[in-house]
């Protein structure tokens, strides 16, 4: 398995939207980015705050360049209850991220060990998606918290446009 490495295309990524569309990242025309949040899903009350402050980002990341897509392994109903119990009316949500996209995007896979978690859920990712599908950035988690602050990946993203930063760690 190759993990999504900065200057190299993406893995392919589709999956279904609340909206009742299907989501494919290769279809995508962003000015300068996509961002693709992987979440664990409805039982992460950590997701809830993340996912909140990134609605409420939706804004200046859109007037960048960026287009935001939020995502997890969650059915159709626990993604509606999602977005109706932690008020998420203005984030695109996909749900249904298959345990195989999930590997082919290096997430960290979990068990379900309390009530209310699926069987199994991934852990949390970030990436940056450049408008030729090629990774710029990517955070990856094994549990909910240390995820990148997105206030400042706001600012980050003005510094990589103004400046032209290149994506970075592409040797491995």
């Amino acid at each position: 398995m190759n993990r999504p490495t900065p200057k190299q295309p993406s893995p392919e990524l589709t999956f279904h939207l609340l909206e009742g569309d299907a989501w494919n990242l290769a279809e995508q025309t962003p000015d300068h980015f996509t961002l693709i949040v992987f979440y664990r899903g409805l039982h992460c009350p950590l997701c809830k705050k993340y996912l909140q402050q990134l609605q409420d980002l939706l804004p200046q990341f859109e007037s960048r360049g960026v287009r935001v897509i939020a995502v997890s392994m969650d059915s159709e109903k626990r993604a509606r209850i999602s977005r109706q119990k932690w008020e998420l009316t203005d984030l695109t949500l996909g749900y249904g991220l298959t345990e195989k996209a999930a590997r082919d995007w290096s997430l960290y896979l979990s068990s379900g060990v309390k009530d209310g978690e699926p069987e199994v859920f991934s852990e949390p990712g970030l990436f940056l998606v450049d408008n030729t599908n090629k990774i710029y950035y990517s955070a990856i988690n094994s549990n909910p918290w240390g995820r990148p602050y997105l206030p400042s990946f706001v600012k980050a993203v003005d510094y990589i446009i103004s400046a032209d930063y290149p994506a970075r760690g592409e040797k491995l």
